[in-house]
């Protein structure tokens, strides 16, 4: 049997007639070697609030305050003083209130009649009228679908006493014209013509006599608006004054949506009221103010 020769790693290392000398691991950490021909990065600045030093984005720092969790500049109703923010969360309170109360009087306006409308339907209509008027009602839509056109026209004395009668000055289109552009228009512009016209058609009857006892009150409102609006236009020219004039209203259906198959007539309804004697309590000293400037 051959014999094994065995050498222990004392004797390897310690024997000078081995000739090699037989490598033992090391136990320190390897270093890496860098090979100065290559082109270096630069080291990275270190992140965070810390790397003001090295070239890295500065935070700044902000106190802890309250309803600023983690720190940071206040916003909001926190960057105002406490009597800022007293004064802020009360107008924030009335806004709220006389919303909800205005969104529950236009309900009470509009709904059918009930126990709440029967008791305090005065109060209700101060609020509604006149700038919030309604036209229709609840589980009742009937909005207005038609366009009524209110037209005067009049019977003028000129200065060298000659009468003659004017065209048709469309009422409701110098209106809207008005109103065209404007943010705020006023009450005025949006309603005394057509609240007028309302009120003379609810006071008479298909011949035009008056029913009820605001029918003369109608007429005479209806027939003022008339002068200063013919005022207005300079109706007749200098020195012209306004004897007689004459209403009609041309009324002409909505077209329905292009969806719709419902029909109506583009034909509008003429509807001429008579003419009628202007008295001298209507005219500014017997003539128009537009001829007495």
């Amino acid at each position: 049997m051959p014999e094994k020769n065995v050498v222990s790693a004392s004797e390897e290392t310690e024997s000078p007639e081995a000739g090699a000398v037989a490598s033992v691991p090391s136990q320190e950490p390897a270093v890496a070697t860098v090979d100065p021909a290559l082109p270096q990065e630069p080291a990275s600045a270190p992140a965070g609030r810390d790397g003001a030093e090295s070239g890295g984005v500065v935070f700044p720092d902000y106190p802890e305050e309250a309803g600023c969790p983690g720190g940071g500049a206040p916003v909001g109703l926190a960057a105002l003083s406490l009597p800022s923010q007293i004064v802020a969360a009360l107008a924030l309170a009335v806004v709220a209130v006389v919303a909800c109360v205005h969104l529950g009087m236009v309900f009470l306006h509009v709904a059918p009649s009930n126990t709440v409308t029967k008791q305090h339907g005065s109060a209700i209509d101060d609020w509604i009228y006149p700038e919030f008027e309604q036209n229709w009602k609840l589980f009742a839509p009937n909005p207005l679908q038609q366009d009524i056109a209110v037209q005067v026209r009049a019977l003028v004395r000129t200065e060298a006493g000659i009468s003659r009668e004017t065209g048709w000055y469309d009422l409701s289109a110098l209106d809207a014209l008005d109103i065209d552009g404007n943010l705020l228009p006023s009450h005025t512009q949006q309603n005394e013509l057509r609240r007028a016209w309302d009120l003379y058609l609810g006071t008479h009857d298909g011949e035009n006599r008056a029913v009820g006892l605001r029918g003369d009150l109608s007429e005479q409102y209806l027939r003022r608006i008339g002068v200063l609006r013919l005022d207005r236009e300079h109706a007749g020219g200098e020195g012209a004054v306004v004897e007689r004039l004459q209403f009609r209203s041309l009324t002409t259906d909505v077209p329905p949506p292009r969806w719709s198959d419902e029909k109506v007539s583009d034909r509008p309804v003429v509807r001429e009221l008579p003419w009628w004697t202007v008295p001298g309590s209507d005219r500014a000293d017997g003539r128009t103010e537009a001829s007495a400037r």
